[in-house]
């Protein structure tokens, strides 16, 4: 396994290209004192690559992606981006805030989808990479201009991404606005901790720390309710195997095509950071912890993954490696789609003088 500079933390910056404009893209590769390393991107703030051990210390890849830039440009399936200004789907692509009702671009049927047509995972972020004794990184920013994809206001966003020496990646949302607008950031990175993108996810075993989860209509969209997850399909609250129930007679894996369905996060009051989720991959032994501040956790199976492709739903990833439904898996930390048509549901609008703040953890490690 190969550590940082000295055995230290250490941040790489190197050019990954130009966009069809010709902006300038740079990745930065953030590597700790114990050898994982994080490969992020200023296209969309993309993680393209993050190498983690398995239990014989053995490294792999274990996040889906592309060899070049070309690759995330002409893909749909947001591999490692940053999504906004709205993650999740908006119904009708339509919210009303303060009276006024505002129009969105309509990118998932009638409703609109993950920040729009060229949502924050279409742009090329600033960057600043920084580096301490314990840790490394890149703060990425970023400013929307009042009216981009529908959007009132101009919002200021900045993403940090941390990679400790406890081999965690913590990723840092801070946002601000000039006008009341809807917010709701997350990291769209599509795990398989078997390493390398061999394989599918299904055998890989997962917890969530959710007694209830939003149902959905036929276009994914929630109703309003909270319904249970004991004793069903979406009981994750045990360690179970992503596939165990994946094909069971149930509508709403029906409409899901799987599990696309966010899942009510338990937290003690007070509790700023709290236990979300954990991935075990029992061939490699890696695992994978997730803690967030969100109120929600989007459980997204990879169900769609190449159904844009016209190598019968199939898309080229890493080395060449044809990536098809199931291959990864997706943690999207967030607060509830259709927040904003949903007065029930915990407020994303974010109004002048205040900051909106989130931190996620995806903590790595191993069993036995």
């Amino acid at each position: 396994m190969t550590a940082g500079a000295g055995g230290r933390a250490d941040v790489t910056r190197t050019a990954l290209g130009r966009t069809p404009a010709g902006e300038a893209v740079e990745a930065f590769t953030l590597t700790n004192a114990q050898g994982l390393a994080v490969r992020a991107a200023t296209y969309g703030g993309i993680i393209v690559s993050l190498s983690a051990p398995d239990r014989d210390g053995r490294m792999a890849d274990v996040v889906l992606g592309h060899d070049s830039l070309e690759g995330y440009i002409g893909d749909s399936n947001y591999f490692g981006a940053i999504i906004g200004r709205f993650a999740n789907r908006i119904a009708n692509a339509r919210f009303t805030v303060d009276g006024k009702t505002y129009h969105l671009a309509a990118n998932n049927g009638p409703n609109h989808l993950h920040g729009g047509r060229t949502g924050f995972d279409r742009l090329v972020w600033r960057a600043a990479p920084f580096c301490t004794d314990r840790a490394a990184g890149v703060a990425l920013s970023y400013t929307s201009p009042d009216g981009e994809e529908g959007y009132p206001g101009n919002l200021d966003v900045g993403v940090t991404y941390t990679l400790t020496d406890r081999n965690e990646l913590v990723v840092d949302f801070l946002a601000t606005t000039d006008q009341a607008t809807p917010v709701n950031l997350t990291q769209h990175t599509c795990f398989n901790l078997t390493g390398d993108g061999v394989g599918d996810i299904l055998g890989h075993l997962l917890r969530i720390n959710a007694d209830l989860m939003t149902p959905v209509d036929e276009h994914l969209i929630p109703t309003g309710g909270l319904a249970p997850v004991a004793g069903g399909p979406f009981d994750f609250r045990t360690l179970t195997a992503v596939g165990a129930r994946i094909a069971a007679h149930d509508q709403q894996l029906h409409r899901g095509g799987g599990y696309d369905h966010n899942f009510v996060l338990k937290r003690e009051e007070g509790v700023g950071l709290a236990h979300a989720a954990q991935v075990v991959e029992p061939m490699s032994g890696r695992t994978l912890d997730v803690y967030t501040t969100e109120p929600g956790l989007q459980l997204y199976s990879g169900n769609a993954i190449g159904s844009g492709s016209s190598t019968a739903g199939r898309v080229t990833g890493k080395a060449g490696r044809a990536y098809g439904p199931r291959a990864g898996l997706c943690l999207e930390t967030q607060h509830y789609p259709n927040s904003p048509n949903q007065p029930g549901f915990p407020s994303t609008i974010l109004r002048p003088g205040a900051q909106y703040r989130s931190r996620t953890v995806f903590a790595f490690g191993v069993t036995g």
